[in-house]
């Protein structure tokens, strides 16, 4: 019997083959896997660029990448372009699955017509732009374009604009994460643009409206593509970008790492991993972390590491508005954004920048069930002409509106001063926090005890004998009255005040309270954030 069937399975593999119809098929996958053709892919990786198809690979799990669309070409036949037609055009698109979960992807292929964008390519994306809406799971893009394709002229434009409308009517209710690894020009960006996260590569990744070509003669600014566009432009002076990889590899692995604290949908809720660390571990540092002097800085995320899961916290946006902090994490294996306000830059006071970061991370936890844990040390607003021309009343407002309108849960540990305005916008008691902590070396108040006695007092210090002494003296007694966190605990804005060695399972038992929680906005299309 063993015999038989052995015999039967070669004489199929014989007739398959023989069968003409099925060597075709092999055939033409072997051609659109060489896209460009072999010349066109050595230059890519002559450049330190992977293909395409090799992208995929290193992303998703192995073996997991579906191909769709791989016999699709162009439909362009002006400019000679009946003898240039490549199986599948210039993109990729399919799905497979990180860490064993569905996601859909696309990848751009430099190597035919620069990665152009054609009708087809952009029918492509939308096309499984719609399978990951329908079937709630998250799109991950893999940018490398030159643009739109010229000889197509303005239906290259639409297709631009078709993916924009997808990209919007995406977001919130699949996580978009995109990864730029070549160039990115024109209306290509914005793309990017409307997605959760942008993932650039150094040195070979640039993202512009308009090239340097172009810069020069409308502004006569002579600029380099880094200058103009690179990863360390975007993520540390533009903010667009939110990671600066050191490769293509290192991209693909940080973006896998990301995906592992988001939901896949906005109807899920994110992954929760429990690891070996415990949740009644205690971190006597803790107790000491904050200097005696007020004035003196510390460093937060030395606070954030020393109470999260295994002392792991995957920040985002580094590089950018450094006086917030903002990233991913776990505790007690619950996927968790946080959001602290950084003593070692400008005191960690908010500014636009700071603001308009802290906030988009905000909603985006928001809109996909991530609880948020908000670490406040904040001395108020940054003052100064350049911001308020700038518009900080309005960028402000941003942040304000992010955690107000979140519905998430919500925890607020003050380690320190928590002062003015600034104090109500950190996530405070009064825009539906669901916890508040204080550490009892938190100082919260309208402003700090040096220029609440220079203003309560200025009378009496104008006629000290030693005005110096005086005010020293005034300053300590504000301090001890006001500056601390009893008052606010005493009218409720404070739940509870906390040895900072108890953080850690004071937060992760919170989360298991509140992980139930039901809170809702009233019914409207949708708000008018101060944009």
């Amino acid at each position: 019997m063993n015999n038989h069937r052995s015999l039967l399975i070669v004489n199929c593999s014989l007739l398959i083959a023989m069968n003409p119809q099925i060597e075709q098929l092999r055939k033409l996958r072997e051609k659109a896997a060489l896209g460009g053709g072999k010349a066109r892919i050595a230059k890519q990786r002559e450049k330190g660029k992977m293909t395409a198809h090799e992208r995929i690979e290193m992303l998703l799990d192995n073996g997991t990448f579906h191909e769709i669309d791989a016999f699709v070409m162009h439909r362009e036949f002006n400019f000679g372009m009946q003898e240039k037609r490549y199986l599948g055009d210039s993109v990729i698109t399919g799905w497979g699955t990180i860490d064993g979960r569905l996601v859909y992807v696309y990848s751009q292929d430099f190597t035919v017509f620069g990665g152009s964008l054609s009708q087809v390519h952009a029918d492509k994306i939308v096309k499984i732009m719609e399978m990951a809406m329908k079937n709630g799971a998250p799109v991950i893009g893999i940018n490398d374009s030159g643009g739109a394709r010229i000889q197509e002229g303005v239906v290259s434009l639409g297709g631009y604009a078709d993916i924009f409308l997808q990209n919007t009517l995406a977001s919130g209710v699949v996580p978009q994460l995109s990864a730029i690894m070549g160039p990115c020009a024109g209306g290509a960006v914005y793309s990017p643009a409307l997605t959760d996260f942008i993932f650039m590569v150094k040195k070979t990744s640039h993202m512009f409206i308009t090239g340097p070509d172009v810069v020069k003669t409308v502004t006569g600014e002579d600029v380099t593509f880094e200058e103009l566009g690179g990863a360390m432009t975007h993520n540390a002076e533009s903010g667009v970008a939110h990671m600066a990889a050191e490769s293509e590899a290192d991209a693909l692995f940080l973006l896998r790492q990301m995906f592992s604290y988001m939901p896949s949908n906005n109807m899920e809720a994110p992954p929760f991993k429990k690891g070996s660390d415990s949740d009644l571990r205690t971190e006597a540092a803790l107790d000491s972390i904050i200097p005696d002097n007020p004035n003196k800085p510390y460093d937060i995320k030395e606070v954030i590491d020393l109470i999260m899961d295994d002392g792991t916290f995957f920040e985002v946006q580094e590089h950018f508005a450094d006086n917030i902090v903002i990233g991913f994490a776990r505790l007690g294996g619950y996927s968790i954004g946080i959001v602290a306000n950084q003593p070692l830059s400008l005191a960690g006071v908010l500014d636009i920048d700071a603001s308009a970061k802290a906030a988009r991370f905000v909603r985006f936890c928001d809109a996909f069930n991530i609880p948020l844990i908000v670490f406040e040390d904040v001395p108020g607003f940054l003052p100064g002409t350049d911001q308020e021309r700038g518009g900080i009343i309005r960028h402000g407002a941003k942040l304000l509106y992010a955690f107000c309108e979140a519905t998430v849960p919500k925890i607020t540990v003050v380690t320190r001063k928590a002062y003015g305005g600034a104090y109500c916008v950190m996530n405070s008691k009064h825009i539906r926090s669901d916890l508040n902590f204080a550490w009892p070396s938190a100082e919260i108040a309208v402003m700090g005890p040096d220029g609440a006695v220079s203003i309560i007092y200025r009378h009496e210090l104008a006629t000290a004998d030693d005005p110096i002494a005086k005010k020293a003296e005034l300053v300590e007694e504000y301090r001890q009255t006001f500056a601390n966190p009893y008052t606010a605990a005493r009218r409720g804005y404070v739940d509870d005040v906390i040895e900072p060695s108890q953080t850690r399972p004071r937060l992760i038992n919170a989360l298991h309270m509140l992980r139930n929680k039901r809170d809702e906005n009233p019914p409207k299309k949708h708000g008018n954030i101060p944009l």
